[in-house]
């Protein structure tokens, strides 16, 4: 038995993807600003959301090993957000046309009450059609079909947004989705938790 494993987000895209590995886990919401700080660069934003999640679950649970995780969109040096509305899902959408996002993806273990952590960051770069491609008629019934208003740049990589992508590099295509399986399960390791060797 390795000890009990807490996901430190509300998040059902990264609930769905640690549910993949078969392990127990619970899931509890961090109470952590996310507002980017002044200076701060994409990468490190991401990176100290992460962490600053599961330390914020991991002192409330020494008992846990505890995953957070944060993700930032960049697209021509402009940070996507959640859109929240269709227009705002459009206009990201339109900056993104014939442009190359990253998202920089960040995923931090906490364990001993936050005394251990361990993080790692995954870049995965995004090629988006060309208005050629993808006229704005055809971006608004995307975003009446698929509703990607949770979602940072707008375009579900695992849904209907594939359509609007023309090229995905990273070296996880789980990251993109909010969660970096290939590095948490590096980690989790570490932490003594094994995927296969604990798979009810």
């Amino acid at each position: 038995m390795h000890a009990p494993l807490i996901l430190a987000s509300s998040s059902p895209y990264r609930k769905e993807l640690l549910s993949r590995l078969g392990l127990d886990f619970e899931t509890r919401t961090p109470n952590v600003d996310e507002t980017p700080l002044g200076g701060e660069s994409f990468v490190n934003t991401a990176i100290r959301l992460a962490r600053e999640k599961a330390l914020w679950i991991a002192k409330r649970h020494p008992e846990a090993i505890v995953i957070g995780a944060d993700q930032v969109a960049v697209c021509n040096d402009q940070r996507l957000d959640k859109p929240g509305t269709n227009a705002h899902a459009l206009e990201q959408l339109q900056l993104q046309r014939g442009q190359t996002s990253v998202f920089y993806t960040a995923v931090c273990v906490a364990g001993l009450g936050g005394d251990r952590t361990e993080e790692a960051m995954v870049p995965t770069q995004v090629r988006f059609r060309g208005v050629e491609e993808l006229p704005d008629t055809l971006l608004q019934r995307y975003i009446e079909i698929e509703r990607p208003l949770d979602c940072a740049g707008s375009a579900k990589s695992e849904g209907l947004g594939i359509t609007l992508i023309s090229a995905i590099e990273g070296s996880d295509p789980t990251a993109l989705i909010g969660l970096p399986l290939i590095a948490l399960t590096e980690i989790l390791n570490r932490f003594g938790v094994s995927a296969l060797k604990h798979y009810p």
